[in-house]
């Protein structure tokens, strides 16, 4: 399976940014761990000043990383705590995002830039 990268973002509501820095700094191990064993890989989040929250992790299915997720317990509690730190969310926060579209990535350049090359030099031989 190819690895997908996910980039997403929500809306913290104003007042309630510090708090929800905070909870991030320490997140629940067990939280952790679901995260982790569910597919979420090399998950970060990055916070604007005004609350615009930009997510970014890399799993093999959106769809089953969200599906393995939502069958937890740990998840359930998380999300009903997180919910309400967000702007106009329809649905968990881990479900109710905003789905960015990748137009660029340099790895993925790099390698058909280099591939292309490659094969242009086979046919010149």
């Amino acid at each position: 399976m190819n690895t997908r990268r996910v980039c997403f973002q929500l809306q913290l509501k104003p007042g309630l940014i510090a708090e929800y820095t905070a909870r991030h700094a320490a997140v629940w191990p067990e939280m952790l761990q679901a995260l982790k064993s569910s597919g979420w890989n090399n998950y970060s989040l990055f916070l604007r000043p005004d609350g615009l929250l930009i997510g970014y992790f890399e799993t093999d299915s959106l769809e089953e990383a969200q599906a393995r997720m939502a069958a937890t317990d740990a998840n359930a509690r998380w999300q009903a705590e997180m919910s309400g730190f967000f702007e106009d969310l329809h649905g968990t926060p881990d479900a109710g995002f905003l789905q960015l579209t990748e137009v660029f990535n340099l790895e993925d350049q790099l390698a058909a830039a280099t591939s292309a090359l490659t094969q242009s030099k086979s046919l010149g031989d």
